[in-house]
């Protein structure tokens, strides 16, 4: 059974989705409390100002330290061609009640019907579960509209915040690894489940 439904401005609640319903556009999707919407141009320096901070780069393992502007302009510049691909999105985590961005939540990385998932908030906006509401809603998102059946993630064996949020979104502890990241060998925890 089809829901059908217009789309007012492109910004949909995630109750509201149904399966069948192709997108051709990258929606909005509402939380309780977060917007999620696609990143745009003018979100370039608020990104660098949010993710420079050298937190954010000790507990990533892909975001260098200093984190500069044009760092952030190239990384947002790939999105849009990234979700037209189907081989990745990302979203500017908003709060609702003023539209500040606060991090980003995204699948830098979807292949077959796999996502892995990636995430940071900004360290003034720690302790609040917005990583988790985030990352609820984009793995409920790609579940039922992006074909996604299994869900991959990881962090640095030391960042506990990322620990709390995947086991919060049940996903299963598969192993430990070694890795080499911007010029150190890191701990990696990964976890894989099925949608």
């Amino acid at each position: 059974m089809y829901i059908f439904f217009v789309v007012l401005n492109n910004h949909l609640k995630i109750s509201e989705l149904r399966s069948g319903f192709k997108l051709n556009s990258q929606p909005n999707i509402d939380t309780e409390r977060l917007t999620l919407r696609p990143f745009a141009e003018e979100d370039s320096e608020i990104v660098a100002q949010l993710a420079g901070d050298k937190r954010i780069a000790d507990m990533t393992a892909n975001i260098p330290h200093p984190y500069e502007l044009h760092m952030a302009e190239s990384w947002i510049a790939t999105h849009q061609s990234q979700w037209e691909s189907g081989r990745g999105v990302a979203y500017a985590v908003t709060l609702k009640s003023n539209q500040q961005l606060i991090g980003t939540v995204s699948f830098p990385s979807i292949e077959e019907d796999v996502g892995v998932l990636g995430y940071w908030i900004g360290v003034p906006y720690w302790g609040n579960g917005y990583a988790y509401e985030a990352s609820r809603a984009l793995v409920d998102f790609a579940k039922e509209h992006l074909g996604m059946r299994y869900l991959e993630v990881m962090h640095l064996e030391e960042n506990q915040q990322s620990q709390s949020v995947i086991n919060k979104l049940g996903v299963k502890y598969t192993d430990t690894r070694t890795n080499r990241m911007q010029g150190k060998e890191r701990r990696v925890k990964y976890y894989r489940t099925k949608l």
